[in-house]
């Protein structure tokens, strides 16, 4: 084993313990600023899309008709379908917010954020919070491993019961058929997951359709 690593017996390091002043800071700012928007929609999406990229024109629409129906939308505030949604919030009038964390490719926010609303966090796991506390639903784009990371504790979280259930909504039918088709033929034929599992999500590409779902 390595000598470096902590035994379980061993007392908590000095600036481990100082971490906890800093993850208790980043809750209670994000708290405090995100509860004062809502209703609020958190959209996922990968930040390498282009501009022209068919995604991120459907995240600006879609933002735009959540915005104009009274929903702040929250990102994570980098490029791509985040600039896009966050783009679309701004020109609908409605609160446009972003989770900004440092990642190599993400050195700037995107510039379609309300100057107040724009939170830093240095821990994935608080931001991860914040994405969920306050939402109505969530929404996820064509992403890489952090949406899929956002998207499958959001449903584990529902699955077990740990939250209350929002609509999720899958959007690009083509692109998440692979990861779907995996989840029904693989995992629940295995028995890992139950049927009604598979009910937790929404798949579409009809982005009017999930504005009339949410008015509901």
């Amino acid at each position: 084993m390595d000598k470096k690593l902590y035994s379980p017996d061993q007392a908590l390091p000095a600036e481990d313990a100082w971490k906890l002043f800093r993850i208790m800071a980043e809750f209670v700012d994000g708290f405090e600023t995100i509860s004062q928007i809502r209703p609020c929609i958190s959209i996922f999406g990968s930040a390498r899309l282009k501009k022209n990229s068919p995604y991120c024109k459907q995240a600006y629409s879609l933002s735009k008709k959540l915005a104009k129906n009274g929903y702040s939308i929250i990102t994570g505030a980098g490029p791509g379908i985040m600039e896009a949604a966050n783009k679309g919030a701004q020109e609908g009038k409605s609160p446009s917010c972003g989770l900004i964390i440092d990642v190599p490719y993400e050195t700037e926010p995107n510039p379609f954020l309300d100057p107040k609303l724009r939170l830093h966090f240095r821990y994935f796991f608080v931001r991860k919070v914040m994405f969920m506390r306050y939402a109505e639903a969530m929404i996820f784009f064509p992403g890489g491993f952090g949406s899929l990371d956002e998207f499958f504790e959001t449903i584990t979280l529902i699955q077990t019961e740990r939250t209350q259930p929002i609509p999720i909504f899958l959007v690009g039918k083509s692109y998440w058929k692979g990861l779907l088709d995996w989840l029904k033929e693989t995992v629940h034929t295995n028995g890992c997951i139950k049927k009604e599992d598979l009910s937790i999500f929404t798949l579409t590409d009809n982005i009017d359709d999930i504005v009339k779902k949410l008015k509901k």
